[in-house]
């Protein structure tokens, strides 16, 4: 069977009667399984059954509510927030229903049960964590509260995230004050009020080419700053009361901080195990990082000397990436737009299909399926060795008003094994920002661009080539910590020069690119690296505070402290933890995540770099190890299963030359 979502359909009509239909056959289901007599309770009746309708809810967001991350009709995306926020709600419901509770705990108590292993085993951990999670055994009056809290969370989420996706700040900046700028860059933004001018959003293809390649260091400040103030007057009260919301939920449970609420499950398991991995590596890349910063501190001095450049005499964080820039062009030559210009979107696209295909035994061919934009490329993704269809995925690279900002890769629709022994075959959704086409030149993607494709297109690999049994352990439903380990490692293709070399081409004279820009690319990767990593320290940092056991918080505190910790602080009077859509998108307490992800991404990385880095035999083992079963083993164990061995911190330390 196939899951393809037919978006033709969607208007706010269809959008209310889909969402209202998958929520009453969800709760026919569970009244189905609060029925069950004593002798009728068994693995597939009670957790195969709630598995199910929990995957079909989970494809129903994928059908209804995610329209509100993408649809181009604004009315279609409030029509989509508002049933997520249903759907939430009836969700939150289930996993307080005392009658399904009683049923699951009643077969965990049955010799079945005991005799459990495997998946099945690990269904049964996982289900009864989340029901004592959501306050089984808590008090009467506390359940009720914690239904209170739980419901006001979830509403909380949704304007969160409409506040963020609403943003339409922007500044007209003087053509003038931006020479230097690349014309591609140029073109592709709208002109200004006043003649003359160019429009500056919020987009990321937008900013991030400022922030690296803008001589003047006042458009730099200004755009940072309106990128740090976004959404702030409306998100900075709903970030605070969700920050009380969940410490309340967690002293409900006797725990000290939501934090320690959180990471019950995970691999880091406690935010004391979180600081312990923190400070390993913090020293050693604070010490790297003083001395990154010192040698941006001398082009900055060097500037304001020559009168290049004003203001504050220290390198501010609207700085430090221009001045990498410049250094990688100055002493490793390499320009970005020069790379850009080898780097063309389909290009790109077609390598990275030929190698994952190559890789892991699979093909793709692009099929015409009504999308909700034109833009959409939509892929089926076969068996190579047999034809046999397993998953679509749908790739949506391109900024456009009103759709979601950032890059992630969304489950759109989960595997799961079927009652006829058939298998659900999964979608995937990229949903990015990248740089758009002109009409004078194709889209041309930055390398750190390719990166972040590579990046999410490993989160596609793990959603799409999952086996495994239940919706529960399919794709990326694995733990929090684990989830980011798959595309992480993915992104050493993006470095790795013979994957390059398959695709970077010239996109006028379809020239390779040149054997010393590249070599100098390879070279300056190591470039900053301290610096950058101290940035998920900061981010990881944040969320662990705004989570942990001192509350209320001093919102504007803890940004500063952390900030400061990444060595180049925050702009005052900005709020960016108004914008770090993470915190109220499911990472709450769990950013740590990335970074923990990386080191563990870098360390499976290595199996390639030992037996080849484009070797299909270590690629299939990694697909039927890592990405095949998902969330069916820990995180730890899978790891231990494909390295052969212990997991350790060497390579991510080796990658960043601190070993």
């Amino acid at each position: 069977m196939t899951d393809l979502q037919d978006y033709s359909l969607a208007t706010p009509e269809w959008i209310g009667a889909t969402n209202t239909a998958a929520l009453d056959r969800a709760l026919a289901a569970v009244e189905s399984i609060e029925a069950l007599g004593d002798d009728e309770l068994g693995l597939g009746s009670v957790l195969g059954a709630l598995d199910a309708v929990q995957g079909d809810l989970q494809a129903n967001r994928g059908a209804v509510a995610c329209l509100a991350y993408f649809h181009p009709d604004a009315e279609v995306r409030d029509t989509a927030r508002a049933a997520g926020a249903e759907q939430s709600a009836f969700e939150i419901d289930l996993t307080f229903r005392p009658g399904l509770y009683d049923r699951i705990r009643a077969f965990s108590q049955t010799p079945e049960a005991s005799a459990l292993a495997g998946a099945d085993a690990k269904l049964l951990e996982d289900t009864l964590r989340g029901f004592r999670q959501a306050g089984h055994g808590l008090a009467p009056e506390a359940q009720q509260e914690l239904q209170r809290l739980r419901q006001r969370l979830a509403e909380i989420e949704v304007e969160f995230d409409a506040n963020i996706a609403g943003v339409t700040d922007h500044l007209d900046i003087p053509v003038a004050d931006l020479a230097g700028m690349p014309e591609s860059y140029l073109a592709s933004l709208a002109a200004g009020d006043e003649p003359g001018t160019v429009r500056v959003t919020t987009a990321y293809p937008h900013v991030v080419p400022i922030q690296e390649s803008a001589a003047d260091r006042r458009w730099r400040h200004e755009v940072q700053r309106m990128f740090d103030s976004r959404a702030a007057e409306a998100n900075r009260p709903l970030l605070l009361e969700a920050l009380g919301l969940r410490h309340r939920i967690a002293q409900l449970f006797d725990e000290p901080s939501w934090a320690h609420h959180r990471l019950h499950g995970r691999m880091a398991a406690t935010p004391e195990n979180v600081a312990q991995f923190y400070g390993e590596l913090v020293p050693r890349l604070t010490i790297a990082g003083e001395l990154e910063r010192a040698r941006l501190q001398e082009l900055l001095d060097a500037d304001l000397a020559s009168g290049a450049a004003g203001g504050d005499p220290t390198v501010a964080i609207y700085d430090w990436r221009y001045y990498d820039t410049v250094l990688r062009q100055t002493s490793y030559g390499v320009d970005s737009w020069t790379v850009a210009e080898y780097l063309p979107l389909d290009a790109v696209l077609s390598g990275l299909l030929d190698l994952t295909s190559e890789m892991f035994g699979i093909t793709f061919t692009p099929v015409e399926f009504p999308a909700w934009h034109p833009d959409v490329v939509t892929l089926a993704i076969s068996e190579a060795a047999s034809g046999e269809l397993i998953a679509h995925a749908h790739l949506d690279l391109h900024p456009r008003e009103g759709k979601f900002t950032h890059a992630a890769a969304f489950d759109v629709v989960p595997g799961r094994l079927l009652p006829d022994g058939t298998y659900r075959r999964p979608v995937s959704t990229i949903l990015a920002n990248m740089t758009a086409p002109t009409d004078e030149r194709p889209a041309l993607l930055t390398h750190s661009e390719v990166v972040t494709l590579f990046h999410e297109f490993g989160h596609v690999l793990h959603q799409t080539l999952t086996t495994a049994q239940y919706s529960a352990h399919a794709g990326t439903s694995v733990q929090a910590d684990f989830v980011e380990a798959p595309s992480q490692i993915m992104e050493h293709w993006a470095w790795t020069p013979e994957v390059l070399a398959r695709f970077a081409r010239h996109y006028r004279t379809g020239e390779p690119l040149p054997d010393d820009l590249l070599a100098g690319m390879i070279a300056a990767k190591q470039l900053d690296v301290a610096i950058r990593a101290l940035q998920q320290v900061a981010y990881g940092g944040l969320d662990q505070r705004l989570h942990g056991v001192d509350q209320p918080v001093d919102l504007d505190a803890v940004i500063a402290d952390t900030s400061a910790a990444a060595l180049f602080p925050r702009l005052p009077g900005t709020c960016y933890a108004a914008s770090f859509g993470h915190l109220l998108g499911g990472y709450d307490a769990g950013y740590y995540g990335y970074l923990w992800s990386e080191v563990y991404g870098d360390d499976m990385f290595s199996e390639f770099e030992r037996r080849g880095v484009t070797n299909p035999e270590v690629g299939r083992d990694y697909r039927d190890v890592v990405l095949a079963q998902g969330g069916a083993v820990d995180g730890m164990d899978l790891l231990r299963q494909f390295l052969g061995r212990e997991p350790r911190q060497d390579a991510f330390l080796a990658d960043k030359g601190l070993a």
